[in-house]
């Protein structure tokens, strides 16, 4: 059989690692991401069928085959072509960013099995701000960049620059992205991963004519600027022959990808340090260092995909460590379970093939194992690697319930699946009363979601309309405030106040760890002695960071404190979900148990005790400390051509918003606005509306900002009619 030695040939690159590179695609919407995917994936799929001989005619054929082959590249989480370059054979895995990206997170979770990314930009746009936020995640996983200038054409037939004026434009692109990467980049990297026409890390071309070029690549095919201009004067058929034959874009992007990507052993040299805060001089450290076929697994899932036909999950991700078997029995060390491997697979071109194992250094899919995106997968407790950061967090809920009652198991379970395919979808899930609630970045985010659920998983379901996610919080510290247990045996004393913004900012930024800690947790010491003054006691005291609130023991000599640290630590946690004023999250707190006196007999301080005198105590604290709500506020960049400049600014100011900077870029006006999650309803269609259509919006940046003191009381009495709360329940 032909077809065989494709497999076998992929098979043969999986063991050398110097031979793989693991890359992704990165881009603003409608910068032709895939577009160019498409076209590198017609090509791989090109390769492997001719090898199998069945597709003679190349290109042209493949555009009329069946569109099944592109239903499957849709759902591809991956695709992997080789790649003859200066006579040896390589291995590229491309890993498809799925997605809108104000969806970022499926962004930030390819970014951690790939080691280098290509980055699109449209010739005539340029740098648009989503494409500033995907390569700053690419930088913060130690991602290098290359640079692809999409839709030339767009300069040639719009345009109509002669080829010293595109010469310019491209230069001045690759200026403007150099400047990006300066700002944003780690010191060590600022200069080092600046990309260089000379040095061809820098391509342009048209994804959607299929042709690319790069400076080394027109020396060595003798091909001119000039040239460009002529491909556009020529017959169709003949324009895809010598684009075939003169630069062809898998070809030009491929062999930049090799030269310019690092392979996964140099990668993980300096990737690993960042991305996992393990012990670098454990076993298991060095062997990710070294991304040692021999040493412990180490598997981390970056992406999920149902398979349609059995209906169970495919964990794609990257092996960093060891070799992955069928039949393994492995450790999910988030979920804290024990499950087996049934099969490995590996793609070629774009189909999955069935393994029996594969070594470090690939990107590869396993089935049998039930876990979220971002799992660490090893063969016994390890550290696991550093949770997937989200830039943003969900500020909209919805309600969601099928139409029909007799589906209503059906849907939990889709929801269930929904919640391990995209994390950053928070799903609640209660079964008493039957509702579900959904939240996530955004309307949009929501929309797409639903369709998803109806479309792809066949149930039909009804949605309320949006519900804003407040905050609460406090503005001054409160007194010390007593809890006592129902059987009055057990008081415990607490006070809070509002939590150091540096803590804050380090906690939202991942310096800080978050979680209980049992013994001394090193990196708070640190952080608390160089960024607050603390020392190394103090420090010690901080037992729990959940959900930017901070937890501190500050008792002394209290004989059983240790007996019922957890139980203290649930209510908290369970306080910080739900806060005294209207059940909303509370978010800046510092929480510290500043006294207690307890019965010494076990028996009479359990959870029926605890729980009521931490949440009363708590919860009392909070209502005297001049309790207020924030309301999640976002910056949005809003762009429309000059004419809607009025239009726009009115806009904003009827949301409540506050503009933040105007700016003219050639026809187009750019307006940055800060407008409250509150007012955002129906917001796309208000743009849609006030611009005739020609307005977009993209999000830059989110927060949380005390809710306008006139509003207060108006919108906790929202919240409370409607979570249907009575007065029993809420303050203290």
């Amino acid at each position: 059989m032909a077809s065989e030695r494709m497999v076998d040939k992929v098979m043969r690159i999986t063991q050398n690692p110097q031979f793989i590179r693991n890359i992704c695609t990165s881009a603003h919407i409608h910068h032709g991401k895939t577009a160019f995917t498409d076209n590198l994936l017609a090509a791989a799929g090109m390769m492997s069928e001719r090898f199998a001989g069945q597709l003679e005619g190349g290109m042209t054929t493949w555009q009329h085959k069946d569109e099944q082959e592109r239903l499957m590249t849709v759902d591809a989480a991956n695709v992997s072509m080789v790649h003859d370059f200066n006579g040896k054979e390589f291995l590229i895995n491309l890993i498809d960013t799925p997605g809108h990206v104000d969806f970022g997170g499926n962004v930030t979770r390819a970014m951690r099995a790939v080691d280098g990314t290509v980055v699109l930009i449209c010739a005539v746009e340029g740098i648009m701000p989503q494409t500033e936020t995907v390569v700053r995640q690419a930088l913060r996983e130690r991602v290098k960049p290359v640079l692809f200038i999409n839709k030339v054409d767009r300069l040639v037939k719009e345009l109509k620059l002669s080829p010293e004026k595109i010469a310019e434009r491209v230069m001045a692109l690759v200026v403007q992205f150099n400047n990006m990467v300066e700002r944003i980049a780690e010191t060590q990297y600022k200069e080092k991963w600046k990309v260089s026409v000379q040095e061809g890390s820098v391509a342009f071309g048209s994804a959607r004519e299929n042709w690319a070029l790069s400076f080394p690549y027109m020396n060595k095919k003798g091909v001119k600027f000039a040239d460009i201009l002529r491909i556009y004067e020529m017959e169709e058929a003949a324009r895809k022959d010598w684009v075939w034959e003169n630069a062809a874009l898998h070809e030009v992007i491929l062999d930049m990808v090799i030269k310019h990507h690092p392979d996964p052993i140099n990668a993980q040299i300096y990737r690993i340090p960042k991305i996992w805060h393990g012990d670098p001089e454990s076993e298991f450290g060095k062997d990710l260092v070294t991304c040692n076929p021999h040493g412990k697994v180490g598997f981390v899932i970056t992406r999920i995909v149902i398979d349609p036909r059995s209906g169970k999950d495919i964990s794609a991700g990257r092996l960093f460590s060891g070799t992955i078997k069928s039949g393994m029995e492995v450790y999910l060390n988030n979920a804290n379970q024990k499950q087996r491997i049934q099969n490995v697979y590996i793609y070629n071109g774009i189909k999955p093939e069935i393994i029996e194992s594969l070594p470090a250094g690939n990107v590869l899919a396993i089935s049998g194992v039930v876990g979220a995106a971002g799992e660490t997968i090893t063969l016994e407790t390890e550290q696991p690697f550093e949770e997937l950061k989200h830039i943003f967090e969900p500020v909209i809920t919805k309600a969601i319930e099928p139409k029909k009652s007799a589906d209503l198991p059906k849907l939990i379970e889709v929801l269930r699946k929904v919640s391990r395919e995209d994390p950053s979808v928070k799903i609640e899930i209660n079964e008493e009363t039957g509702q579900n609630l959904i939240s996530g970045m955004g309307e949009l985010h929501l929309e797409i979601i639903e369709n998803r659920i109806i479309t792809e998983k066949g149930v039909e379901v009804k949605t309320s309309s949006p519900i804003v996610v407040y905050r609460e919080t406090i503005t001054k510290p409160s007194p010390e405030v007593e809890g006592k247990s129902p059987n009055k045996h057990n008081k415990l004393y607490f006070k809070v106040e509002p939590l150091d913004p540096v803590i804050s900012q380090g906690i939202k930024d991942g310096s800080l760890p978050v979680g209980r800690f049992r013994r001394k947790e090193d990196q708070v010491t640190a952080f608390m002695r160089d960024q607050c003054g603390w020392d190394a006691k103090t420090a010690g005291q901080v037992k729990a960071i959940f959900e930017g609130n901070m937890f501190m023991d500050q008792t002394r000599g209290i004989v059983y404190i240790n007996e019922i640290m957890e139980l203290v630590l649930d209510m908290f946690e369970d306080v910080m979900k739900q806060g005294p004023l209207a059940r909303e999250p509370c978010v800046g707190l510092k929480v510290s148990l500043m006294d207690c006196s307890l019965h010494e007999d076990a028996i009479h301080r359990g959870p029926a005790q605890m729980y009521p005198a931490v949440r009363e105590g708590i919860r009392g604290a909070i209502m005297q400390a001049g309790p207020v709500l924030f309301e999640p506020l976002q910056i949005m960049r809003l762009e429309a051509p000059t004419e809607y400049t009025g239009e726009l600014s009115k806009l904003v100011s009827s949301k409540r918003g506050q503009l933040l900077e105007m700016n003219q870029e050639e026809d187009q006006v750019v307006v940055v606005g800060k407008i409250p999650v509150g007012e955002m309803i129906g917001f796309s269609s208000d743009l849609r509306s006030a611009t005739e259509g020609r307005g977009n919006s993209s999000l830059v940046d989110q927060m949380f900002e005390k809710l306008p003191m006139e509003l207060q009381e108006k919108i906790r009495g929202q919240i409370i009619q409607r979570k249907g709360l009575s007065a029993g329940e809420l303050g203290a």
